[in-house]
């Protein structure tokens, strides 16, 4: 639950255990977990002594609740264990130090990091280091990040084992007039020694960020207890707020992208305009369709670090929480998108459905800096005043004991100060096959898949088709040219299929790409895309009470729901291994 206190159209505070109130409030806002919205107005006329009573009532009320006193008692026991600081339970990528142990991690061999936004001073959105081509000067890149809006330009995301690069990058910046140095510099940064480079347009095909406003208050709407939709029409309703045609779309296009990017060595370069919301969207989705080691926990929530916080994702506008008009739970529709490859492949996922329930909860009731900020500048600036884990967590406590050094750069991350030890292991997904280890899923570049090119190939990825290009930027030929690719050349009609289902969607002379070992291809048709309940209906009664279904029917769907899961976490076996086929009990005894 989460408690605001209102003054104006301008003055919204957020209340936490603990915090004062800095002026008297008009209205009271209280976020239910079940996403009702309760308010508390108070009328004028002499409240103003109620109005304080009643809220810090609320505070304190939250704050004597048996989790907030689980949040303090194991805040204060383990953040006063040690004397020196504590250490951040993943890399929080604020130091080059950090950002070069995951370069290496990933063996991107021809990129380096660079401090060029060290101070800030080429980006406020972006971080204080991001990966750049080895032969690239931080001279030639801070002028060509001027070419690009908001200074956001081409930085690698994820370098594939197999040779390939992910990168990012905002629009192009048309207006601005690049000399020649500057172009040769913007399209050396974009190719990454690479012959063949795909653009792909991000938002092509994707919702709006006000369709998947609407779509996510129509939902809300829909999954409160006392919804007024009749329940002969309550799926026709839920088809109606379009949310789930756009996790299905975001799927799909990610699947596009993940083999681009597996089928032969290559730049794959997304670009949007502001390279904030989806661009973080479609990358997380292709590493988690890639890459076995971003399913596991700890893999995971570095993905989220590295493409979503460090990145500059606008958490505190897109959620909601300073009440702005580019409110769009982009990164929500990212967590229904995880959860619902995490029901098609269970047993490829290390973390659990309670874990995304966490994360969930945790953006929408931000109690950390992560999600407290709409910039790694923002975010930095700040931190300064959170001097210990106890202003946030504990209530009644304004600093910890003397002699204790507590790192301020509190993190969603730290579960350990929120989450009992009972609570964490059910982070942990008992269906998850420890055999798909980061490890052992595919050695450093493979030409078995990876497919060599004709030099010089330039490809735009639009509309589930790959169109050839005469050149990577649009200053070439004319500077009138606009700043998304995709308009460069007459866009090619709407496939009805991806490129998976195209046989990847490869030119002929190419060759024959057979699937690599360690993708995922998400079916993204019909029911295979599926309402997230646990999340959703968490209000409703028969699902707080759990699976038990009261009826003959309920308990037939129950059944056909775990023997879908037995079969899918059932380890694959080719025919001529037959006799050695598990037994599922032995598998649901080994869970337990």
């Amino acid at each position: 639950m989460a408690t605001e206190s209102v003054s104006g159209l301008s003055r919204v505070q957020l209340l936490r255990p603990g915090s004062p109130l800095k002026f008297t409030p008009e209205e009271i806002l209280i976020h239910g977990r079940d996403f009702r919205l309760l308010r508390v107005a108070f009328e004028a006329g002499g409240l103003e002594p109620q109005a304080f009573q009643v809220t810090m009532a609320i505070v304190r009320a939250r704050a004597q609740s048996s989790q907030a006193q689980q949040y303090a008692g194991i805040s204060l026991s383990k953040a006063g264990q040690s004397s020196g600081p504590r250490k951040p339970p993943i890399p929080l990528l604020e130091t080059s130090e950090d950002w070069e142990t995951e370069r290496k991690k990933q063996g991107a061999g021809s990129w380096r990091v660079s401090p060029v936004n060290e101070r800030f001073d080429v980006a406020t959105s972006l971080p204080h280091y991001f990966w750049v081509p080895k032969r690239t000067l931080d001279s030639e890149v801070r002028r060509a990040f001027g070419h690009f809006h908001q200074g956001r330009g081409p930085r690698l995301s994820w370098h594939h084992p197999g040779g390939s690069d992910l990168l990012r990058c905002g629009g192009f910046y048309t207006a601005s007039d690049p000399n020649k140095e500057d172009i040769r510099a913007v399209e050396s940064m974009l190719q990454a020694g690479h012959s063949d480079v795909v653009l792909v347009d991000t938002v092509d095909e994707l919702p709006s960020l006000t369709d998947v406003q609407l779509a996510h208050l129509k939902l809300r709407a829909l999954c409160l207890p006392d919804s007024s939709a009749a329940e002969e029409k309550w799926l026709s309703a839920l088809e109606g707020t379009r949310w789930l045609d756009y996790v299905r779309s975001c799927l799909r296009k990610a699947s596009d992208i993940s083999v681009l990017v597996t089928s032969r060595v290559r730049s794959v370069v997304l670009q949007e305009r502001g390279d904030r919301d989806f661009n973080g969207l479609l990358s997380s989705l292709v590493q988690l369709l890639s890459a076995p080691e971003a399913r596991t926990l700890l893999g995971f929530q570095s993905l989220v670090q590295r493409e979503w916080v460090a990145a500059g994702h606008p958490f505190l506008t897109r959620l909601g929480v300073t009440g702005a008009s580019e409110e769009a739970p982009v990164f929500l529709l990212f967590l229904d998108c995880v959860w619902q490859l995490l029901q098609q492949f269970p047993a490829e996922f290390e973390f659990s459905e309670f874990f995304l329930l966490a994360l969930h909860d945790s953006a929408r009731v931000p109690d950390t800096l992560t999600f407290l900020r709409d910039t790694p500048w923002e975010r930095g600036k700040q931190s300064g005043q959170f001097n210990s884990y106890t202003q946030i967590y504990t209530a009644g406590y304004s600093q910890l004991p003397a002699g204790n050094s507590v790192n301020p750069q509190l993190s969603v991350w730290d579960w350990d100060l929120r989450y009992s030890s009972e609570q964490i292991l059910q982070f942990h997904n008992p269906g998850y096959d420890p055999e798909h280890c980061p490890d052992s899923w595919l050695p450093r570049q493979q030409p078995n898949f990876m497919v060599s090119g004709p030099p010089s190939s330039v490809w735009l990825f639009s509309r589930g088709a790959l169109t050839p290009l005469n050149q990577l930027c649009p200053w070439r030929d004319s500077p009138s040219l606009l700043a998304v690719s995709s308009r460069w050349l007459p866009r090619p009609a709407i496939s009805s299929e991806s490129l998976a289902d195209q046989e990847w969607g490869l030119p002929s002379h190419w060759g024959a790409c057979p699937l690599p070992p360690g993708l995922l291809l998400p079916g993204y048709l019909g029911p295979q895309i599926r309402l997230w309940r646990r999340c959703y209906l968490r209000g409703r009664p028969e699902v707080q009470k759990g699976l038990s279904a009261p009826t003959i029917s309920g308990l037939q769907d129950e059944l056909s729901h775990l023997q879908e899961l037995l079969r899918k976490w059932t380890p694959r076996i080719s025919p001529e291994d037959h006799s050695e086929k598990r037994d599922p009990n032995t598998i649901v005894s080994q869970s337990r």
